[in-house]
């Protein structure tokens, strides 16, 4: 039976990668990386380098183009089930061509934590539909979450306080979720924290966590906001992609008078 390994490798530091990752990594007989065209190559690059790293051969390593997500779908969620089944299809066609004989250790490298805003385990879930039933090992990685509360070095949560995890489409369409004063916020390509009533809303921000190219900002979404949705766009246009989170927080006003 074929092992599937999704492998959580932080934000691309090899310094982040804990032993567990580097362990599943060298025991893997073939590794998978996807390409998102030129655009994004530097993603595939941190693959590639930890690959390097601690492999001794890399010949091991393929690559494969990864489909991508029909943005004119009408249905947003039917829009990703879709591309995540082409994805699964690519991923079926790769194994049973480089393990025709259905045995083995194949890894794929995460970004962050599989289980974090990532759909590596449901993909590979959907290989039953390609008459693949591999037995799916995950192995933790550190989230970019993790590592934006301690570039600012701050707390997750207030004391005794909730923390709401969701995207920037439901922050948008949705506002401030009900019975909770922090909210960390993914996938968000649009700033929707622009969109809130900003006075007593404090941001840490931070883009290329663990990466030499990383940037964060931090104070009131309305002293700081404009300026983040500037840098935000000057990193995107200069590394062609961005990678970014962020925490949100409701201030007191004693909070308030003090951050200011």
């Amino acid at each position: 039976m074929i092992e599937l390994l999704l492998i959580g490798m932080a934000t691309g530091n090899p310094e982040h990668l804990t032993l567990q990752a580097i362990n599943a990594i060298k025991r893997a007989d073939l590794i998978i990386i996807p390409r998102k065209g030129d655009e994004k190559s530097d993603l595939a690059d941190v693959r590639r380098s930890i690959c390097a790293k601690f492999l001794s051969s890399t010949e091991q390593v393929i690559e494969f183009d990864l489909p991508k997500r029909d943005d004119a779908t009408g249905n947003y969620f039917d829009g990703v089930s879709d591309w995540h089944d082409a994805i699964a299809a690519t991923w079926a066609t790769l194994i049973k061509q480089h393990r025709p004989g259905g045995g083995g250790t194949i890894a794929l490298l995460v970004w962050g934590d599989p289980s974090l805003y990532d759909s590596s385990m449901r993909i590979a879930e959907r290989l039953s539909n390609f008459d693949l039933e591999p037995n799916v090992t995950v192995v933790p990685g550190i989230t970019s979450l993790q590592l934006l509360t301690a570039a600012h070095a701050i707390p997750l949560n207030t004391v005794g306080g909730a923390v709401q995890l969701t995207t920037g489409r439901r922050l948008r369409d949705e506002g401030w979720p009900d019975g909770v004063d922090s909210v960390a916020v993914f996938l968000d390509g649009g700033c929707a924290f622009t969109t809130l009533s900003s006075d007593n809303v404090y941001i840490y921000w931070g883009a290329y966590l663990g990466m030499p190219q990383e940037i964060y900002r931090a104070g009131l979404v309305a002293d700081v906001g404009a300026n983040i949705v500037a840098m935000r766009a000057e990193a995107r246009a200069q590394h062609g992609w961005i990678m970014d989170v962020y925490l949100l927080r409701r201030l007191t006003k004693v909070d308030v008078a003090d951050a200011v």
